[in-house]
C-alpha cells in the first residue's frame, strides 16, 4: 500500500495494482497521464512547474508540484513503492536522468521513460530503463508512412516488424485471401478486414478482399509498406 503524504491534512493516496505516476506533465506527461485516467488507473502526477500543475489539478487522482530529481522528495511522495512510473520529462534532458536514475536505484518495477533524441534515449537505455519511447520521432515517422499512400496507420512493433492498416493493392481485389498468397508471395500477412458497413474480423482462408477493404497487415517494416505502397 503506497501512502502518499503531503498533500493535505488526512489525504493519502493508494496505490492499487493500477496506479501509475507521471512525472512530466508537458503536453506528452498531460495527455497520457488523462489517457490512464479515462481506461480506469489512479494517476499521480509530479511537475516541478506551477502552472501545468495548477491546469492539472483536479483532473487526475493526485497532482504534485515537486522536484523529481530530489531523492528525498521521491521518498515522500512515495514513489519506490510504485510498480509503474513513467518519466515525461522531455525539456531538461538533466532532469530526466537524473529521475529515471533514482527510480531505479528505487528498485521501481516497470520505468518508462520519454526520450527527446537518439543520444538520450541511448543514455536512458544504459542506466537500465525498461521502456524508452520517443513519441515525436513514433508519430513523425506514423504520418509519414500515412502520408505516402494507402496507408493508413502504421505501428513498430519491433526490430524490423510491423502492423499496418491500408487498402488492398488492386492485383487483390476479389481474390481469397488463400488466393493471394500474400505470406508466400510477398513476405507478409493479412490478419483482419474491415468491411465498409462493419466492424473488424479475423481473415480465414476463404475470406474474399473488397476494393473498399480495409487490411490488417503485419510482417517485416520494408515488405508491410511495400504492400500498402501496392507492390
Amino acid at each position: 500500500m503506497v501512502r502518499l503524504r503531503g498533500l493535505g491534512a488526512g489525504e493519502t493516496l493508494t496505490a492499487v495494482a493500477d496506479s501509475v505516476a507521471v512525472i512530466g506533465l508537458g503536453r506528452f506527461g498531460s495527455a497520457l497521464a488523462l489517457e490512464l485516467m479515462e481506461t480506469g488507473s489512479d494517476v499521480l502526477g509530479v511537475d516541478s512547474r506551477e502552472e501545468l500543475v495548477q491546469r492539472m489539478n483536479g483532473r487526475l487522482t493526485h497532482v504534485v508540484r515537486a522536484d523529481s530529481t530530489q531523492e528525498s522528495t521521491l521518498r515522500e511522495l512515495s514513489l519506490p513503492d510504485f510498480e509503474r512510473v513513467v518519466v515525461a520529462i522531455g525539456t531538461d534532458l538533466e532532469a530526466s536522468i537524473l529521475t529515471a536514475s533514482l527510480l531505479l536505484e528505487f528498485g521501481v518495477p516497470q520505468i518508462w521513460a520519454k526520450a527527446v533524441s537518439d543520444a538520450h534515449g541511448a543514455i536512458l537505455t544504459r542506466l537500465g530503463v525498461h521502456n524508452v519511447v520517443y513519441p515525436e520521432k513514433d508519430m513523425g515517422r506514423r504520418i509519414a508512412h500515412r502520408v505516402q499512400g494507402n496507408l493508413q496507420d502504421f505501428v513498430e512493433l519491433g526490430d524490423d516488424f510491423a502492423a499496418v492498416r491500408t487498402r488492398p493493392p488492386s492485383y487483390l481485389v476479389g481474390k481469397t485471401v488463400a488466393e493471394a498468397k500474400t505470406r508466400d508471395n510477398l513476405g507478409v500477412t493479412i490478419t483482419a478486414l474491415k468491411r465498409p458497413d462493419g466492424g473488424w474480423h479475423h481473415c480465414t482462408t476463404d475470406s474474399v478482399i473488397g476494393a473498399d477493404d480495409l487490411l490488417l497487415v503485419t510482417g517485416p517494416t520494408k515488405k508491410a509498406e511495400r504492400f500498402a505502397a501496392g507492390r
